[in-house]
């Protein structure tokens, strides 16, 4: 079992719905039923405009840590359980929560009123994939530096590897031992996201110059 190293200070939070906790939560004996329930819940939550759905290749099997089959048993489970609406419309299956708001968005879908295109919002939220931001942004993505990655994200978060990644290609330091002095300073001095932002010339002598000096590639 990997140990989970713990929350980060700048994690973004979702609501459950208290029936889920007095109710589905007591019933569910099925981890992948589970899963999906839970993985919909948080991405629905972040989600603005009418069409708050799913499909099922919209199941990040990597965050979930399912195959497949797994997420489609999952899903199928969850269905017949009533969590999920499962609704229909010409070629396109999209699931929806069984609550006031997804059933009437469910039913208006079927319908053909209410589509993906005109109804759905960007979410509010997108987890950087820090794997691609690397590769494309730093260099190679080697087994050393894909591990050392994983490791930044869950120290952390995914956002501040992203925004460390971001300075790194802003001031011409495309190192991970940069991205990670940033990273330290960060947790030990505070993150001073105005200050960075602000004076991006001065936020490169604070690091190159500092302690750190001796990890960062000149």
């Amino acid at each position: 079992m990997k140990t989970f190293k713990g929350f980060t200070d700048s994690e973004s939070f979702t609501q459950l719905p208290d029936t889920f906790f007095h109710q589905l939560l007591n019933q569910i004996d099925n981890a992948e039923e589970l899963k999906v329930t839970l993985y919909i819940l948080w991405r629905v939550e972040h989600i603005e405009g009418p069409f708050r759905a799913l499909q099922e290749s919209d199941f990040d099997a990597k965050e979930l840590g399912l195959t497949t089959d797994g997420i489609r048993s999952g899903i199928r489970e969850a269905v017949k359980r009533g969590s999920l609406l499962e609704a229909r419309h010409q070629e396109d299956v999209f699931y929806f929560l069984n609550s006031p708001r997804g059933r009437a968005a469910a039913e208006a879908f079927t319908q053909g009123r209410l589509s993906k295109a005109a109804g759905m919002s960007p979410p509010l939220f997108e987890r950087p994939n820090i794997f691609r931001l690397y590769e494309e942004n730093i260099g190679p993505l080697t087994p050393l530096i894909a591990d050392a990655l994983k490791d930044a994200e869950e120290t952390y978060s995914a956002e501040w590897v992203a925004e460390t990644i971001g300075l790194a290609v802003r001031n011409n330091k495309r190192s991970w031992r940069y991205c990670e002095a940033i990273l330290k300073r960060w947790k030990e001095e505070g993150r001073g996201e105005k200050q960075d932002r602000r004076d991006p010339e001065k936020d490169r002598d604070k690091y190159i110059k500092g302690e750190y000096a001796d990890y960062i590639e000149h």
